[in-house]
């Protein structure tokens, strides 16, 4: 083959193909149009050869496990594919689905290069090039995150862990924003149109992995943020029963304020995303009562959290970074009001929460930081903590708090930023978003390493232990968890004050509250 042939031949492969460049490069082979069954049609994917490694892997991208959701079926749930004729393209990644991009454009995120539509309903997958029928490798399906109005599975590309950890990875999308999670309260619009749709995916799965090499039997669900909220939406419906065995939620998990509301706050709430809700069919309860009633799948789960979710991405991208940067003594009892007003907190929550978090300090840097922490325990630690609870009483319950500080985001980020939210996902996926050209150091390079054997441990066994990786032990009544770091070591009772603050203290000092206010009106 001319020079000039084989150039224009891999950057046609790369850019259908690759998130990462450098980490993944074309192969010539001829195995490199693989051709799978499903059950509405043949699909043809790429094999790629993973940079570090000897495996190939071959990816499958854009299978429909929907009907477009258009028409009459926008506003509905998710039906089977119609099932095709000849070979379908599976070279391509598929259009994301219908967003607001500005939130990704604040935080300076390039996208990948494909296009938005209605018609999104894909999943890709990426599985070892010696896979075949039969093989019964582990599965592990990915649910992005973005708030449920935003993201996409082209932003994960899973050949490394796939290689890496010879298992089967699978990425998939579902409606969002208003077209995902509207609800009129009623049965004209039940909502959690998104949430269906990640069932249907689930679904697909089920019936068609094992020609991909993977086993139907051994699923585990992961994700990050809303994504994570949606693996723990899934382990309490019942709509997803028998549909996956291992399930991990990376810094979101059900009880996340914002993003579960009873259909009646729909109406009455101000917020900048469109929760999902409790409509009687995929939630027939409140997600805190059915983990309050054990009425939930008993799977093994690995819970974690990163020790400064709230440190830069949200709080840009919720529009507060510039509020935070001003807090001094002055005016931090007006942002406190203003705050707890934005998180549907009772207004008397203002002065408690001054009294627990700030203390008497004038320092404004201290201030802010004790502002930070209390807007991630609020909205993530404690929702965590609360969740592996009440689950660990009838499963295992891995916890982790990721603590690595990224070396080559420290110039590209205010210098108090330690793990922020999302840093942990390079990590699990081995490489950083596809547009951005850094390198881990040794020593990371080193913990992404061992946390894809965490992770992919759990997907064969329930269990992210083996030989030669630090021990994590179960979340039981010793309160241990995993500190995920360079050097990784066991912690105990992860921010067991805050916990007991968030769900006995200030409850009850509401409460006392609200009776002597009661009282005094009926005088």
């Amino acid at each position: 083959m001319p020079r000039n042939q084989l150039h224009n031949w891999l950057d046609a492969l790369l850019f259908g193909l690759l998130l990462l460049l450098g980490h993944v490069q074309g192969q010539d082979s001829p195995e490199a149009s693989p051709i799978r069954n499903t059950y509405t049609g043949e699909v043809q994917g790429s094999l790629v050869h993973v940079k570090d490694t000897k495996a190939g892997v071959h990816a499958f991208l854009g299978i429909p496990f929907a009907k477009p959701p258009v028409g009459p079926l926008r506003f509905a749930p998710p039906e089977a594919p119609e099932p095709w004729s000849g070979v379908r393209d599976g070279t391509a990644h598929p259009a994301m689905c219908l967003q607001n991009l500005d939130a990704m454009k604040e935080i300076k995120l390039k996208l990948p290069p494909v296009s938005m539509s209605e018609d999104c309903l894909y999943l890709s997958i990426y599985t070892p090039a010696r896979a075949h029928e039969g093989s019964n490798l582990p599965v592990m399906v990915w649910i992005h995150g973005g708030g449920l109005v935003a993201g996409m599975a082209s932003m994960y590309d899973g050949s490394l862990l796939a290689a890496i950890e010879d298992l089967v990875v699978v990425t998939i999308q579902y409606r969002l924003g208003v077209l995902g999670f509207l609800s009129t309260g009623d049965q004209h619009a039940r909502g959690n149109w998104g949430f269906l749709d990640q069932v249907a995916a689930l679904r697909w799965v089920q019936q068609n992995i094992a020609h991909f090499g993977g086993n139907p039997d051994r699923v585990t669900i992961f994700g990050e943020s809303a994504g994570g909220s949606s693996v723990s939406s899934h382990v309490v419906s019942h709509m997803s029963k028998g549909l996956f065995h291992g399930a991990i939620m990376e810094s979101g998990v059900a009880l996340i304020p914002y993003l579960i509301a009873d259909t009646s706050e729909m109406f009455s709430t101000d917020v900048q995303m469109i929760p999902a809700v409790v409509d009687g069919e995929f939630f027939p309860r409140h997600p805190k009562e059915l983990l309050a009633s054990e009425d939930f799948h008993p799977v093994p789960s690995i819970i974690g959290v990163n020790n400064d979710e709230f440190g830069w991405t949200i709080p840009v991208v919720m529009g507060s970074a510039q509020t935070i940067k001003e807090i001094n003594r002055e005016n931090l009892q007006a942002v406190l009001k203003n705050t707890t007003a934005q998180l549907m907190l009772p207004t008397e929550c203002g002065d408690l929460l001054m009294e627990e978090y700030m203390g008497d300090t004038d320092d404004p840097q201290i201030l802010q930081a004790q502002f930070r922490e209390m807007m991630e325990d609020f909205l993530f630690v404690i929702p965590a903590l609360q969740v592996a609870h009440f689950q660990r009483s009838h499963a295992s319950v891995y916890f982790y708090e990721f603590q690595c500080q990224i070396a080559s985001l420290k110039d590209f980020r205010p210098p108090h930023v330690k793990a922020d939210h999302a840093d942990e996902i390079p990590f699990v996926f081995g490489y950083f978003s596809w547009d951005m050209k850094l390198d881990f150091t040794e020593e990371e390079e080193l913990l992404s390493r061992r946390m894809m054997k965490y992770w992919a441990n759990f997907a064969r066994h329930g269990n992210p232990n083996s030989e030669g990786l630090p021990y994590w032990p179960l979340m039981d009544h010793d309160e241990q968890y995993l500190q995920l770091d360079i050097q990784p070591a066991v912690g105990r009772a992860l921010k067991a004050r805050r916990l007991q603050f968030w769900t006995k203290t200030l409850p009850q000092k509401i409460q006392e509250l609200k009776a002597s206010q009661d009282k005094h009106m009926e005088l």
